[in-house]
């Protein structure tokens, strides 16, 4: 993964403190452009598999009609409550659709890791349920900034 972070590099995550923090955290906001112009942003639950972000995504959704139109993508990760503790990542680039939409898991060899990493993760399951409305997209990061202001120490 490149990192492209010119500002900030004292709070800038290690990339073994980014793959932490992805690997840990759940939810994501997706941010998206309509083929009108107008900004959208959701959250959403991701898998990272070390160089990809993997969303999970409603066929149906907004998010997902303005991806399929422009598949440019801004994605941010955060955690923390207080001013000192606050990290997170945006990552951005194009995203791409894997496997069939929607899914309904047919064997897709490129998904048999990502689907159970995010089984495992979010459902606490070994094997990925499919509900027929939901498919993946890919977002192998263009460029990535992070923070960490848990460097910065005490004030």
């Amino acid at each position: 993964m490149t990192v492209t972070q010119r500002r900030g590099r004292k709070i800038m995550m290690t990339s073994e403190e980014l793959d932490e923090f992805l690997t840990a955290q759940r939810t994501c906001r997706v941010a998206t452009v309509s083929s009108d112009g107008a900004p959208h942003v959701s959250p959403l639950w991701f898998v990272w598999d070390g160089t990809s972000l993997w969303l999970y995504s409603i066929t149906r959704s907004r998010r997902w009609a303005a991806l399929r139109k422009d598949p440019r993508v801004a994605v941010v990760v955060d955690a923390g409550e207080e001013y000192g503790e606050l990290r997170g990542v945006e990552l951005s680039g194009t995203v791409e659709a894997v496997g069939e939409a929607p899914r309904t898991g047919e064997p897709h060899p490129e998904l048999a890791e990502v689907e159970r990493l995010f089984a495992r993760k979010n459902f606490g399951l070994d094997e990925m349920p499919h509900d027929g409305r939901h498919a993946w997209l890919r977002l192998t990061p263009e460029a990535v900034a992070s923070w960490d202001f848990r460097k910065l120490g005490s004030p």
